[in-house]
């Protein structure tokens, strides 16, 4: 697997990405900064996140803890501030293309990727609740280019699901280990969650997005075989904002990549470490709340009324995770509104009937 010029396997040094996120403030100059930083840390990539606050949230949405602890009260307004038009993600790509780094972009919704391929990213990135949002894998893969899948919150079955939909792709994806926790607790790496998948899928890059507050997180995973590592980097962990106090500033960050450096320089010579821990990949304690707000489920796109044919253009995807899960999008489609349904509103089985069933119940 490549991503731009680099070769991605235990072979080849990691491949480090600073994940930019939201850490801009909604501030298409800051973003510029943050480029400008990661430049001078010796990362191989900057990655951008690409949303829009009612594309993703629903009227049903609620803040995850960590975001009420620092200091946000609406989801749907915490992300209109963070949003940023694809015109500046560009302009953002562009600048890192330009300083020798790899830009990659997480797209959030199924709508945006066709503005998101007016530029040639160098991979596409989910985030880690849409390891059951076929619809948006699915768009990811039909780029053309890498997809790189989080599977933080996600058990094992979700992750070879999500790689039996992928398997046109299969040459050119891969998934990282995550522990959707910010931070991530200590003690609470997923190692094991790691090594189960890189087993399960021998052969194939695996790597691990770092949310532990640590420099040497990285390099552990490095040595016990990660080849890709995203670590979330930061102007400063005191700004205000959901994700600061979890990232890494830019003096840190590049420590972060020589330690890993440094990593694959004794697995070139003595090989990957031993693990004799456990090995398996499943939903710790500390994801559960954010795996409930941050997964998406089918949704009414505008008002169904009571006895009405679901058609395509009636549904959408969105947060929270309290409907049906987006992979069954289209079991949905052509089954009859069992209640009135109004915009937004999760849609679960029990709002769903078959016309038999409808007719027996007027």
């Amino acid at each position: 697997m490549k991503i731009g010029d680099r070769s991605i396997g235990e072979e080849f040094p990691p491949y480090v990405i600073a994940e930019l996120g939201v850490n801009h403030d909604g501030s298409p100059e800051r973003l510029m900064e943050l480029v400008r930083l990661a430049a001078g840390t010796g990362v191989d990539a900057v990655k951008f996140q690409y949303f829009e606050a009612e594309r993703l949230m629903s009227r049903a949405s609620r803040l995850a803890k960590y975001q009420e602890e620092s200091g946000e009260r609406d989801p749907i307004e915490m992300l209109r501030r963070l949003e940023t038009p694809i015109d500046a993600l560009m302009a953002a790509g562009r600048l890192a293309h330009v300083l020798g780094l790899d830009a990659i972009v997480t797209v959030f919704s199924v709508e945006l990727f066709e503005s998101a391929r007016r530029f040639r990213w160098d991979a596409y990135k989910t985030a880690s609740p849409d390891i059951i949002n076929r619809p948006l894998l699915r768009a990811a893969m039909d780029t053309g280019r890498p997809v790189i899948v989080s599977t933080g919150a996600s058990t094992m079955d979700e992750v070879e699901r999500a790689g039996s939909w992928l398997v046109p792709a299969s040459a050119r994806s891969m998934f990282l280990q995550c522990v959707s926790s910010y931070p991530a607790p200590p003690g609470e790496l997923g190692i094991e969650g790691f090594v189960a998948m890189r087993d399960r899928f021998a052969g194939c890059p695996t790597g691990y997005s770092d949310h532990t507050p640590d420099v040497e997180t990285g390099a552990r995973l490095v040595r016990l075989g990660a080849c890709v590592l995203e670590k979330h980097m930061t102007y400063s962990n005191r700004a205000a904002g959901p994700d600061h106090s979890a990232s890494l500033e830019a003096g840190a960050m590049r420590r972060y990549v020589t330690l890993a450096h440094a990593a694959w320089e004794h697995v070139s010579a003595y090989g990957v470490d031993e693990w004799q821990g456990e090995r398996s990949k499943r939903v710790l304690d500390c994801e559960r709340d954010v795996r409930s707000v941050s997964r998406q489920s089918i949704v009414a796109a505008r008002a169904i009324t009571r006895g009405s044919t679901i058609t395509r253009d009636m549904l959408t995807i969105k947060r929270p995770g309290a409907g049906l899960e987006p992979w069954m999008i289209e079991s949905v489609v052509g089954r009859v509104a069992a209640r009135d349904l109004v915009p937004d509103q999760p849609i679960n089985e029990a709002d769903l009937a078959s016309s038999a069933a409808l007719k027996a119940s007027a």
